[in-house]
Order: structure tokens, then sequence, then C-alpha cells
């Protein structure tokens, strides 16, 4: 731990405190310094484009792997960066605490630590281990006297079915149990946004990434979330165009995509170096 990482992490912190700020999500070096470039103010990494980067599935990439890339990302520009860490990479609390002290260590001024299990037979875990593992994260980001802002996510919604009720109470207990910031993504509409940020008194960070349920910024601002992440939306974005270019060459032996390309000098202008 340093003085500049010090430094990200009261900025990340800061930013909780102000208007609604945007966190997206970039999954390499290149991609990191062009969002920098756009005067985003920090990062986050997502676990499903930081495997699909490396040619894994969302879930593959081990600890180690995840925190390796998130400190890739963190060195890259000046910004805070925090990181999309699963469910701890274990299903103890002392799993999840390792992983948050791993965190620190790497520089990073955050991490998202959620409740699925990723067993399709019990997709979340239950009340008594979920808070557990949460609390056991705050406290590891403690011990340290250092504003590390750890993120708890609640699934309910994700995975059928679940109440407003049950994700609240879950977010409720997380806010008790140590966590700095709130999420549960996949939350129908803008009306259980409102009731998300009425319910807890820790900031909310929402998830535009879903069809259907990514809503306008000015309506979640309107409705209280203080924090706005992309997910894998700028990656997939990105691949969009990569294969409808692919389509045009393989299936009409064009290259009309180029008209509305940007150069490489372009996107190397972009960047915050």
């Amino acid at each position: 731990m340093n003085e500049t990482h010090l430094e990200k992490a009261k900025h990340f912190r800061a930013l909780h405190e102000g208007p609604a700020f945007v966190i997206p999500n970039p999954w390499d070096i290149g991609t990191a310094r062009i969002l920098a470039g756009f005067g985003f103010q920090a990062l986050a990494t997502s676990s499903a484009a930081a495997a699909a980067s490396l040619g894994r599935k969302d879930g593959e990439l081990t600890r180690d792997e995840a925190i390796a890339h998130a400190q890739l990302i963190a060195n890259a520009t000046d910004l805070p960066v925090s990181a999309d860490l699963e469910k701890g990479y274990g299903d103890t609390p002392d799993d999840v605490a390792e992983t948050v002290r791993r965190a620190v260590g790497a520089g990073l001024a955050g991490c998202t630590i959620e409740d699925a299990t990723r067993d399709p037979a019990r997709p979340i875990y239950d009340d008594s281990l979920a808070i557990e593992r949460i609390a056991a994260a705050a406290e590891a980001a403690r011990t340290f006297k250092f504003p590390f802002m750890l993120t708890a996510r609640a699934h309910g919604f994700l995975f059928n079915p679940a109440s407003l009720e049950d994700v609240f109470h879950r977010l409720q207990a997380f806010e008790k149990a140590g966590a700095d910031v709130l999420f549960a993504p996949g939350l129908p509409d803008i009306a259980s946004v409102r009731q998300l940020c009425a319910a807890v008194t820790k900031p909310v960070n929402f998830m535009a990434g879903l069809k259907g349920k990514s809503f306008p910024i000015r309506d979640l601002v309107d409705a209280g979330i203080k924090r706005i992440s992309l997910a894998t939306s700028l990656y997939r974005a990105a691949m969009t165009g990569m294969l409808n270019a692919i389509r045009e060459i393989q299936d009409r032996g064009e290259f009309s995509f180029l008209d509305d390309s940007v150069t490489t000098a372009d996107l190397i202008a972009r960047m915050r170096l």
C-alpha cells in the first residue's frame, strides 16, 4: 500500500458522497485508458468481461487470475478501481476475507462480493452464511485502516422466485454487517429502485446491462442511486461491432463497416496515458 493507492481510495469513497456517477467496466489496459480519457472518475472490472477477454466463461477465473487482471486495470490509469470478485472465490467467510485482503494489497479501491453460489441446486447462500460472509469481508477491509469500499450484491432478482421484501431484507442485513455500498442486479422497474434507495442508508449501485431493466440516468438519479455500473455492456457493444463486421465480410464480401470506424490514432488520442 502506498500514498497513490491511498489517494485513489479516498477519492473513490468521496465519489459516493456526491452526485451520482457512472463507473464503466474496461477489460484491458487500452479500454481503461480510453475510458479515463473520456473523463470518467473511477473504473470497475467485470468478471464476465475479464473472463471473456482471456477466452474463458464467467466464473472460470481463479482468485489469483481475477485479482491480477484487476491490478492490471488499476495500474493502467490514475483512477480508482473496484473489482468484481464474484462470490469471493470460496464459500466460507474466511475465503471471502482472504479475497478482500488480497484486493487491498493489489491496489484496488474497492470490490464487490455477491451472494450467488454458482451452484444450480442452491443458487443463493442462506441468510446466515450470506451475512457472515459480508461481515468477514468488512472486517478484513477494516484491519487495513484504509477507505476500501466494500459492495455487497444480492442476486435474488436473478433467480426466481424472489420478492422485493426478501432482497431488501438481505441488503439491509448486509448494510448492518458492514457493507459500504449495496447492489441488487435485476431490479424490475424504477419504482423498485426508488424503494431500495429508501430502504437503506448506504449508497446504492445500479447495474445498467439488462435489456428492459436499464433505466435512464436521470431517472436513476431521481430515484436516489449514487453509482451506476455498466457490467459487460461496453464489452458486448464492442464485440457486437466486431461480429457485425465479420458477418458483412463473410456474407456480402464488403467492408462498409470501415466507413464508420475510428482510426487507431483516434483511439490512442483518446487515451489518458
